[in-house]
C-alpha cells in the first residue's frame, strides 16, 4: 500500500513525494480512515514509528480555507523542542496549501507569540503553560476549535500538566474530535479518555513494551559513577561506529557532571541538553547534533520523546531508568525508519532491579556483556551513590548498666514537699509578691 492508495489530494501527494514518503507505515495506514470518519481516537505505537505524520494527513485533508483567527485544530505537546518537530513537519505536509499554522510555547517572548496568534491561526501547536497563559490573557480564544491533538499525553502527566488538561478539556467545545497518541497508556491516561473521549477507537500496532527488534540491545554491570565514566570514555574510544551517539542520563545535575568529566577528552565532540539550557541553546544543541557537528549529546528524558534525530547510531544509558517505559523511549530514538542501532545500559547494583522490570516487560533478556579486561574500575562512589545512615549511632550500640528503669526510688533532694511559707524572692526583697505586675 502507498500513500497514492488514501484519499489523499494532489498537493499532499506532492508534498510526500517532495520528501520521498512512499508507503506508509501501520499506524499512518490504520489512522487515517478513523480520523476522517470523525470519531476520537488513541493511537497507541512505538516511538519512531511515524505517529505525527499519522494525525497531521487526514487533519489537513479535511481542513478547509477559512479567514477566522481562531485555530480550529489544537496539538499539544509536552516540550518546546517537540512543538518544533510538529510544526516542521506540517510545513513540509503544507506545502502546496493555504494553511496558516503556528507554535507557541514557554521561554519565548509572549508578547510576539500573541501577535502571532493575533494575526490569525488554523493550527496552533503549543505546550500546555504557555496554551493556558495565552487563553488566559484574552488574546487566544478556542471557540472555534474542531479538533484537539494530545501528543505523548503520558509524559504531559509525568511534567506535571494534569490540571493544565483538565482545564483546557473543560474550556474547549464540547463538540470535537479528540485524538491521542502515545507509546504508552498508563492508568492516569485511561483516566483520562474515560472522562473526555466520547467511545474512542482504540489503535495498538503493537504489544505494550515490546522493543523495536531492529536494536541490538546490551548491558555492562558498572559498580559506580566513576567506573561509568571510564567505560563510557573507553567505548567512544575504541568503537569507531559510535559516529551519532545519546547519552541518556537521569537529571540535570548528573548531565552537567558528566559533561565536565568527558569533555577534555573528546574536545568540541560533546554537547549536552536539558531543561535548565536556555531555548537558543537547547535548539542549537540538537541541530549540532542533527548535522554530525557534535559526536554525542548528552540529555535528560527531556528528548526521550517524540523527537526526531535521523542517523542515530548508538544509544547509551548511562543511567539504568526507574520506568521500563522510559527505557523503551530512550532506545527508540536509534533503529529508526528501517535502520538498525544499538543500545548500551550501564547499570549499578542499585539499578538491577530496573534492569530487571525492563527485561520482565519485554519478556526478553538484555545481553550482558563483560566489563573490558583494561578498563580502570573506580574505588570512589559520589554522595549520591554513598549509603546514607539515617541514625549517627548507627554502628555504636550501647547499654547503661546503672539505669533503673522508668520507676525507680527518687533521690533524697527530690523527697522535698512544699509546706508553703515566704519564698527565697519574698526574702530578698522583703515583700510579697502576688500575681505579675501586682505589687503590695
Amino acid at each position: 500500500m502507498t500513500f497514492n492508495d488514501l484519499n489523499l489530494s494532489p498537493p499532499l501527494i506532492n508534498a510526500l513525494n517532495d520528501i520521498d514518503f512512499v508507503m506508509p507505515t501501520p499506524i499512518q495506514k490504520e489512522a487515517f480512515p478513523v480520523i476522517m470518519s470523525g470519531k476520537d481516537l488513541v493511537g497507541i505505537a512505538q516511538t519512531g514509528t511515524g505517529k505525527t505524520i499519522a494525525y497531521l494527513l487526514p487533519i489537513l485533508r479535511q481542513l478547509k480555507y477559512s479567514d477566522d483567527k481562531h485555530p480550529r485544530v489544537l496539538i499539544v505537546v509536552p516540550t518546546r523542542e517537540l512543538v518544533k518537530q510538529v510544526l516542521g513537519e506540517l510545513q513540509k505536509l503544507s506545502k502546496y496549501i493555504t494553511v496558516r499554522v503556528e507554535g507557541v510555547y514557554g521561554g519565548a517572548n509572549i508578547k510576539t507569540q500573541k501577535q502571532l496568534v493575533y494575526n490569525g491561526i488554523d493550527i496552533l501547536i503549543a505546550t500546555p503553560g504557555r496554551l493556558v497563559d495565552l487563553a488566559l490573557s484574552g488574546v487566544l480564544r478556542l471557540k472555534m476549535v474542531q479538533k484537539l491533538v494530545i501528543d505523548e499525553v503520558d509524559e504531559m502527566l509525568n511534567l506535571g500538566f494534569r490540571q493544565q488538561l483538565i482545564d483546557l478539556m473543560d474550556s474547549l467545545p464540547p463538540k470535537r474530535q479528540n485524538l491521542m497518541f502515545s507509546a504508552t497508556l498508563t492508568e492516569d491516561v485511561k483516566k483520562l479518555i474515560d472522562e473526555y473521549f466520547y467511545n474512542p477507537l482504540k489503535i495498538e500496532i503493537t504489544e505494550h513494551g515490546t522493543p523495536i527488534e531492529k536494536i541490538i540491545q546490551k548491558v555492562y554491570h558498572v559498580p559506580n559513577f566513576y567506573t561509568k565514566v571510564n567505560l563510557l570514555e573507553y567505548i567512544l574510544a575504541n568503537d569507531l561506529e559510535m559516529q551519532k551517539v545519546l547519552v541518556f542520563v537521569d537529571n540535570k545535575k548528573l548531565a552537567d557532571r558528566l559533561f565536565e568529566q568527558i569533555n577534555a577528552k573528546f574536545p568540541e565532540q560533546i554537547g549536552v541538553i536539558h531543561s535548565n539550557k536556555s531555548q537558543n541553546q537547547r535548539f542549537n544543541s540538537l541541530k549540532r547534533f542533527q548535522e554530525e557537528a557534535l559526536r554525542v549529546l548528552i540529555a535528560t528524558d527531556l528528548i526521550s520523546r517524540g523527537i526526531d534525530v535521523d542517523n542515530v547510531t548508538h544509544v547509551v544509558n548511562f543511567d539504568t531508568p526507574e520506568l521500563p517505559e522510559d527505557y523503551i523511549h530512550r532506545i527508540g530514538r536509534t533503529g529508526r525508519a528501517d535502520k538498525g542501532g544499538i543500545s548500551i545500559t550501564f547499570v549499578n547494583e542499585a539499578e538491577l532491579e530496573f534492569q530487571m522490570r525492563i527485561e520482565k516487560m519485554m519478556k526478553k533478556a538484555i545481553s550482558l556483556e563483560p566489563l573490558p579486561q583494561n578498563l580502570k574500575i573506580s574505588d570512589i562512589y559520589t554522595d549520591e551513590e554513598k549509603p546514607k545512615l539515617f541514625d549517627k549511632d548507627y554502628l555504636k550500640k550501647t547499654s547503661n548498666t546503672d539505669s533503673k528503669g522508668a520507676f525507680h526510688e527518687k533521690k533524697d533532694k527530690n523527697k522535698k514537699v512544699n509546706l508553703g511559707g515566704p519564698s527565697k524572692k519574698m526574702k530578698k526583697y522583703k515583700k510579697p509578691f502576688t500575681t505579675r505586675g501586682k505589687k503590695k
